[in-house]
């Protein structure tokens, strides 16, 4: 055959789109998208497997972090020894995502954009809820496919016992797509997947009653609700996120901005160096001091502002111009049935809910085959008791096992396996003393047999079993929210979720004001000691006291011959010895004003 014979004349344009094509579908598939059924990638769920496989469980000790790397480049994942690194810092790094998958030990990075030591380095295992995305594996509850090499068999998805794609949520660049999902609260998902299980027509706004929105692990606070609507909806939607932050006095007519937690992916580091930078461009003015006072016990950031500087002016500019406030584009594209398809809330709990069916029955047919098995050998040595003689006669008169085994299935009715069964056991166990021990074992197995059959006839029950286990993960991991959802005033009727209850709302000679319920105070007797209403700085004292109802209208009138107005349950409740919170919190002051009157305004007036 000459050269010539073997070229192929090939369009060239249409060479390119199918290579494109089938490079664009190998990256959306087996490397940048997430499944809905486990929200892992490829590269993720092997690293979880790959460290339950070697035990690496939470129960054992740390292994180095370099074995575990190249456990899974040389035996699933043939990238480089970084990506697969990389993928597994993250799983421990508990400002990436909310509930760890790995458990790290050593430098694993910091919310500075500091990198993790090298592999050789650091060490790490499976976290304990990560064992609960691996449960009842080894149950045949999913399919398995050999690797690169076809010396090895990985799981195509894990079976995942909590919707870890919302809760712990998932980004990645594809080709021509994109995926953003923010993770959740847990015991929230589980809420809204129990909320699906006991109602299949459940609406999207129903499912937010239990989902109420994005849970960050850095916390901060979610500005409005329309983004987070937006999202559950539609799949797609634009989430304001913003950093906690106070406003605390200092003497001589001095504030300082205390920011205490930041907004989900942004670099603290580099937030610092932007304010430093927007002072130094002189784009804002007033700071004396910008401090980082990140330690052990969290986020610290204090901006000191010079005299007569309005703090609240100070911060709104900060929020417009760097990440103290930041949106989070979501995306809730995830792979079903291997296409990638953008999902609203409903959908994604859906095919959660269809995987774990899946699984729960599996799981069951498996545990269902096991038990007849073991029913059927314990039958055979059941059967072995009644005819002992026959049996130990039989053996001894046999000159090999083969013969054995071919006399007992011919002689005694014995099927092969349970004549494979009775000669492998000791003699010891075919004696009159076992048989109330397989008598009692076989019981059981009948019982189990009858609710496994049970189980796989009526798709109610494998309902019933997938509730109970998520519940059981809800108690067990299950965490209070962190990220606080603030909705904009025009977005709510807040007065409608307020109690309407009778407050004493006190007022400082330095403007710290607060509101306590009415019944913190009680009648005092004769002779009473009282008890103590407010604890003040050294030189501070309580200037005002007023009885309003949660709903009234309190005003508030300053040295500059203006008035604010705030409904009551707008000044934040404290405690009965707090001393409250500043007003400058809740105003908009300019530079001295200070406020001289408090009048509360009846509904009726």
């Amino acid at each position: 055959m000459d050269e010539q014979s073997r070229i192929i004349d090939i369009d060239i344009e249409s060479e390119v789109k199918k290579s494109f094509i089938s490079y664009a579908m190998a990256v959306n598939i087996s490397r940048a998208l997430p499944d809905v059924r486990d929200g892992l990638k490829p590269v993720h769920r092997r690293i979880l497997y790959s460290m339950y496989e070697s035990g690496y469980t939470y129960d054992k000790p740390t292994r180095k972090s370099a074995r575990i790397v190249g456990d899974v480049m040389g035996k699933y994942h043939p990238h480089g020894d970084s990506s697969i690194y990389d993928a597994l810092v993250r799983l421990a790094q508990p400002f990436s995502i909310r509930y760890t998958l790995a458990f790290g030990q050593g430098n694993f990075g910091t919310v500075d954009g500091d990198p993790a030591a090298a592999s050789r380095y650091t060490e790490a295992k499976l976290s304990k809820i990560a064992g609960e995305l691996l449960a009842d594996i080894d149950k045949e509850t999913v399919d398995f496919y050999p690797n690169f090499d076809e010396t090895e068999l990985q799981p195509r998805v894990l079976p995942s016992r909590f919707p870890n794609l919302l809760v712990n949520g998932s980004d990645g660049i594809a080709v021509g797509m994109a995926t953003n999902i923010p993770p959740h609260n847990l015991r929230e998902v589980i809420d809204g997947v129990v909320a699906l299980i006991d109602n299949s027509d459940i609406t999207v706004e129903e499912l937010m009653e239990h989902i109420k929105g994005p849970d960050f692990p850095t916390a901060a606070q979610i500005m409005g609700i329309s983004g987070i609507r937006d999202m559950y909806l539609t799949g797609r939607g634009r989430i304001v996120t913003r950093a906690k932050s106070e406003i605390e006095e200092l003497p001589g007519n001095r504030f300082r901005i205390i920011v205490t937690e930041i907004p989900y992916q942004v670099n603290k580091a580099r937030l610092v160096e932007r304010i430093a930078e927007l002072y130094k461009d002189k784009q804002f003015e007033g700071l004396s001091a910008l401090r980082d006072e990140y330690n052990k016990d969290g986020m610290r950031i204090v901006i000191e502002l010079k005299k007569d500087v309005n703090p609240q002016v100070v911060l709104n500019f900060l929020y417009k111009h760097t990440q103290l406030q930041d949106s989070f584009g979501a995306i809730m594209l995830a792979l079903v049935d291997g296409e990638p398809r953008v999902l609203n809330l409903k959908e994604m709990l859906y095919y959660y809910l269809e995987h774990q069916k899946t699984v729960v029955t599996r799981r069951t047919q498996y545990d269902l085959d096991k038990a007849l098995a073991r029913a059927h050998l314990v039958e055979g040595f059941l059967h072995a008791l009644d005819v002992i003689d026959q049996v130990v006669a039989l053996i001894r008169s046999s000159h090999t096992t083969e013969i054995a085994r071919d006399r007992l299935m011919n002689e005694l009715d014995f099927t092969l396996e349970q004549a494979k069964a009775i000669l492998d056991m000791r003699l010891a166990r075919l004696t009159g003393l076992e048989r109330e021990k397989l008598e009692a074992e076989f019981a059981d197995l009948q019982a189990n047999i009858a609710r496994f059959r049970a189980i796989l006839a009526d798709p109610q029950l494998v309902l019933d079993i997938i509730r109970e286990e998520i519940l059981v993960i809800k108690d067990k991991y299950g965490d209070d929210r962190r990220t606080e959802i603030t909705p904009f005033e025009d977005e709510i009727d807040l007065e409608s979720l307020i109690q309407q209850e009778d407050m004493v709302v006190t007022m400082t000679h330095f403007g710290y004001v607060k509101r306590v319920p009415m019944d913190t105070y009680r009648a005092q007797k004769r002779g009473g000691k009282g008890i103590t209403a407010l604890t003040t700085r050294d030189e501070d004292f309580v200037e005002r006291v007023m009885v309003a109802n949660t709903h009234t209208d309190i005003l508030f009138f300053t040295t500059r011959g203006r008035v604010f107005s705030l409904r009551c349950y707008q000044i934040p409740e404290a405690g009965r010895t707090a001393k409250g919170s500043a007003i400058v919190n809740l105003l908009n002051l300019d530079a001295g004003e200070k406020v001289t009157t408090v009048i509360n305004l009846p509904e009726e007036e």
